[in-house]
């Protein structure tokens, strides 16, 4: 098998696989852990390391142990992704103290699991696995590598309501939110403790105040993470332009890539 076919290949069968897990097995085997810790936080957190071990396995098989953390991303500067998202989160940390109320009835699992383990989870599997290896080690180009990881990342949302114009935004905004992460990931050098902070931070803030009980929000909500994102955005591309940088992701990567 070629190594581009190879590396899509193993990718998609490891990701299928932890999918599978995930959707059917993730609170028995988080239970049965939990028994013995009785620790629903740390046991969470294991579960998805656990059910991620076929994608560990498959990137291994696809660049060697030895390479894991600098294939997926995890080798970035941690306080170079810490800072930058701290800063762009700001808008919705102070807008959401204005606006709403402080969330006095939140706990240290919730905070733990809803926005540390998500963020850090989610963008290992989608976007350090499932679209970094597609997009960084083949010639396929933007498009054709997120539009799954997408899919799926939004369709995993979808049980925050049952309101059908809900649900509409809710996958719309999670279909985009997987694309904007995949974006930073790639102009950030790979980076991925990039989009882990930012994806910590906005998940925190949102829950730290009486913002929505879902992804999609309201009036208020939106404007400030707009705010956010367009500051995303902005202090990616202009620092690139100022250096006579091109951005990564442009007309001639979206769908195929030279190299």
């Amino acid at each position: 098998m070629r190594r581009p076919a190879r590396i899509i290949a193993i990718t998609v069968v490891a990701f299928s696989i932890t999918y599978y897990l995930q959707r059917l097995h993730f609170g028995s085997i988080r239970n049965w852990i939990d028994s013995g810790l009785e620790n629903i936080a740390i046991s969470h957190f294991l579960t998805y390391l656990i059910i991620g071990i076929p994608l560990f396995i498959g990137v291994n098989l696809i660049h060697g142990l030895h390479k894991m953390a600098e294939t997926v991303g995890l080798a970035g500067s941690v306080s170079r992704g810490f800072l930058f998202a701290t800063v762009c989160t700001l808008p919705m940390l102070i807008g959401y103290a204005l606006v709403f109320d402080f969330n006095s009835d939140i706990t240290f699992t919730q905070i733990f699991t809803g926005a540390v383990v998500a963020g850090f989870i989610e963008e290992l599997f989608y976007r350090g696995v499932l679209f970094g290896q597609i997009y960084r080690y083949t010639r396929l180009g933007f498009i054709p590598a997120i539009v799954l990881g997408a899919l799926v990342f939004a369709m995993g949302h979808l049980y925050q309501s049952q309101d059908p114009s809900t649900l509409i935004g809710i996958f719309i905004t999670t279909f985009m939110g997987a694309i904007l992460f995949a974006w930073v990931y790639v102009e950030w050098q790979y980076n991925l403790w990039v989009p882990i902070f930012l994806h910590i931070l906005m998940n925190l803030f949102w829950m730290l105040f009486s913002v929505s009980d879902n992804a999609f929000g309201g009036g208020y909500a939106n404007i400030f993470r707009m705010i956010t994102i367009a500051m995303v955005i902005l202090l990616t591309v202009v620092p690139k332009v100022r250096r006579g940088q091109k951005v990564e992701i442009n007309r001639k990567t979206l769908l195929m890539k030279d190299h």
